[in-house]
């Protein structure tokens, strides 16, 4: 029984809701039964980084919420189910990651070091490494190994798997090569890469490049003029920044971008692309892609097979059409809201004309 509620972190889908309840601020409820982790009970994190286990930074809601009651804690990382849980405040993804990265520095701070011009090398399992001072260097190839940064232009590397690594400091430079990497920044052109499969990427300063090659990277970017890239197959991309770029060769991407001015382009097959901003440029090359834009004058091109697209009324829209053989006959060009083109409705290319895909 926890005599005093805990404050932890909490994941959301896009509506506020987890596993089908809405959940509302200011609220509170109650469960009642056995409580189990990941079984029965409210569920959030004390690590806010924990959370993008479960709910990925480039799909989800994100809030501080406190729990009471009957407590269960999980023993691999620091998710925790309780019989009462009160919905304190909705986190933007700024906000969310500059909590990840106060949580680590304030986990390392025994750890820590103010000087500048810092070199910190640990290879042991399980490290805590903390940092404020400028123009640090640390090094880390132990596994679940946690790393903050407050400091401006910071250097971390990282080859462990299960890496927690949060800067918040401008000009940071991070890398990591484990697997399960969770990776956060705020500070301002920060350049992020990550080798690793299962990586999780969050960016919220202006100006960050961030590179994923590994298998089923989730990176989310609120920053404006965000640069971003993924190679790696099964990639989850999110962008709100305006003026993002954001380039994915990975088979089966789901890239979706709310900022005006994006340029998205995407040669993998069967990627999944949406667009709300204005001004939108899409480009796709690979087969069975899915693109979608509701912002106003954004422009879709796609020349790879079998794909299909929608816009609202403006969009421009070009489609390379195939014939039996493979071979390309030809491109399908038409604006939405003009000549018969419907707005929000999925076209394919047939005939040198766009048709819908019914």
């Amino acid at each position: 029984m926890s005599k005093k509620p805990t404050l932890v972190y909490k994941g959301f889908d896009k509506d506020f809701s987890c596993r089908g309840h809405k959940f509302e601020v200011g609220t509170t409820y109650t469960i009642t039964g056995t409580i189990s982790v990941c079984k029965n009970g409210f569920h959030g994190c004390e690590s806010p980084f924990d959370v993008w286990t479960y709910y990925g930074p480039h799909e989800s809601t994100f809030g501080t919420v406190t729990m009471a009651g009957k407590i269960d804690k999980h023993s691999d990382d620091t998710k925790i189910s309780a019989a009462k849980i009160t919905i304190i405040a909705e986190l933007s993804l700024p906000e969310f990651i500059d909590a990840g990265i106060d949580w680590i520095i304030d986990k390392t701070k025994r750890k820590n070091t103010r000087y500048n011009f810092a070199k910190i090398g640990s290879s042991g399992d399980s490290a805590k490494i903390g940092s404020s001072g400028y123009y640090a260097k640390i090094g880390s190839s132990g596994d679940d190994a946690q790393i903050g940064s407050s400091g401006y232009y910071a250097k971390i590397g990282s080859s462990g798997d299960y890496a927690k690594i949060g800067s918040s400091g401008y000009y940071a430079k991070i890398g990591s090569s484990g697997e399960y990497a969770k990776i956060g920044s705020s500070g301002y052109y920060a350049k992020i890469g990550s080798s690793g499969e299962y990586a999780q990427i969050g960016s919220s300063g202006d100006s960050a490049k961030i590179g994923s090659s590994g298998y089923y990277a989730k990176i989310g970017s609120s920053g404006e003029y965000a640069k971003i890239g993924s190679s790696g197959d099964y990639a989850k991309i999110g962008s709100s920044g305006d003026s993002a770029k954001i380039g994915s060769s990975g088979e089966y991407a789901k890239i979706g971008s709310s900022g005006d001015s994006a340029k998205i382009g995407s040669s993998g097959y069967s990627a999944n692309i949406g667009s709300s901003g204005d001004s939108a440029k899409i480009g796709s090359s690979g087969e069975y892609a899915k693109i979608g834009s509701s912002g106003e004058n954004s422009v879709i091109a796609a020349s790879g097979k079998n794909t299909r697209a929608k816009g609202s009324a403006g969009t421009w829209i070009s489609l390379a059409e195939f014939n039996h053989n493979g071979n390309c006959i030809g491109f399908a060009t038409g604006c939405v809201g003009e000549k018969g083109l419907k707005p929000e409705v999925w076209y394919i290319a047939k005939g040198g004309k766009l048709i819908e895909d019914k």
